[in-house]
């Protein structure tokens, strides 16, 4: 982030908080933590995000003709496919078979962060397709600069996506499950929407898991201590180390954020006999509450769906937020509440062989995507129309 300063980056629409009333279809969005300057800047500052993770900063800037910023874009040139949470692990493995070159490829994303949100950043006030349009064709321009084999945006919102496929790009689409707030007043205004039988067996979840003495605290803001920090650090290094084997972010990622974005976050942690044995951190939107990482130091029967689902479902009521993201995957988000949602990427492939095996692909996985979401949604536990459960 050192080629901007935080003056002009907190113009791009949706960097932040003040920026935060214009649609998401104009030059402005609502506000996102995860592109402001504070959190793309702390990841480069610990040291999470370098060339030798394999995530070199290569950020587009688009300036007008008196060298004011117009856009921009968070962009990485990546060694591997780790932390991208969008598979293209098959297609790198299918062109270096057959003699191709498949890294170093550009990556267009928030490292190890499945939200969506804004791709290609606009200027408030400045026209939105134009700067768009410029910044996919920068984009593809960096690339053949660079020799990347690919571009890949991932997890990018619709006015983006229109952009991106109008320059080449291909759409690639998958599913993730939201919690949407349908103007609850409180959790059981949300109960009241599901069917009997699944009303009945969160109420029992959330009893269970607690029933060993269990409290739940929320620490945002000046609550965040260190020592704090430090309880959540242990249980997200216990996680990684048995998802990953080495966990994307350091101590100093956590303490950083505490002293920069306090009042974006939201830690949610378990204690138990005077002890924090578990926790969650999400992130707060102008609308949107963003569930990140979770860990635990002791086992309890239904413990991880009281900390990462139903308290963020709690929270998002309280303040009024419309939506819930709760991550990458996970089907047992369904039975809590969070309905399918489609997410959307975009690919710029280089290589007219590869481009066309990865198009005639995502074809059939669209059309997969599509039927999978509507079954989900079918078997969501909400009530069916007409039903008086």
């Amino acid at each position: 982030m050192a080629s901007f300063s935080r003056e002009e980056w907190d113009t791009l629409g949706g960097a932040c908080r003040s920026n935060s009333n214009a649609s998401p279809f104009d030059s402005g969005t609502a506000y996102n933590p995860f592109i402001s300057y504070d959190f793309l800047s702390i990841l480069e500052e610990s040291g999470c995000v370098a060339a030798r993770t394999g995530w070199q900063p290569v950020h587009l800037r688009l300036e007008d003709t008196d060298g004011a910023l117009l856009g921009a874009v968070p962009c990485y040139l990546k060694s591997h496919s780790q932390g991208e949470y969008v598979f293209d692990h098959g297609w790198a493995d299918a062109f270096e078979r057959a003699g191709g070159r498949y890294y170093p490829k550009l990556q267009v994303s928030v490292p190890f962060t499945p939200a969506t949100g804004p791709r290609l950043l606009v200027r408030q006030g400045a026209d939105g397709c134009a700067v768009r349009a410029a910044l996919a064709q920068g984009l593809k321009a960096l690339a053949g600069q660079l020799e990347a084999s690919s571009v890949h945006v991932t997890f990018a919102e619709a006015p983006d996506i229109a952009a991106l496929e109008e320059a080449g790009f291909l759409h690639r689409t998958d599913t993730q499950f939201h919690f949407l707030n349908e103007g609850y007043g409180s959790y059981d205004d949300f109960l009241a929407t599901l069917a009997s039988r699944k009303r009945k067996a969160l109420k029992r979840e959330r009893r269970e898991a607690v029933a060993a003495g269990i409290e739940i605290d929320r620490l945002t803001g000046r609550d965040l201590t260190e020592a704090a920090w430090d309880d959540f650090f242990a249980f997200y290094m216990d996680t990684g180390s048995r998802k990953w084997g080495r966990p994307y972010l350091n101590r100093r990622f956590f303490s950083l954020v505490g002293e920069r974005m306090a009042d974006d976050v939201l830690l949610v942690m378990a204690r138990r006999g005077g002890r924090y044995i578990a926790g969650a951190i999400n992130f707060i939107g102008a609308d949107t509450l963003y569930g990140r990482n979770w860990g635990c130091i002791e086992d309890h029967p239904f413990l991880h769906f009281e900390v990462c689902y139903h308290q963020a479902i709690d929270f998002a009521i309280e303040r009024g937020l419309k939506t819930v993201e709760a991550g990458a995957q996970g089907e047992h988000k369904l039975a809590r509440g969070y309905r399918p949602v489609i997410t959307h990427s975009g690919h710029y492939i280089a290589h007219p062989g590869l481009r066309r095996a990865v198009a005639d692909y995502l074809v059939r996985e669209r059309r997969e995507v599509e039927a999978v979401g509507q079954y989900l949604e079918e078997h969501a536990p909400f009530r069916k129309e007409g039903s008086r459960e």
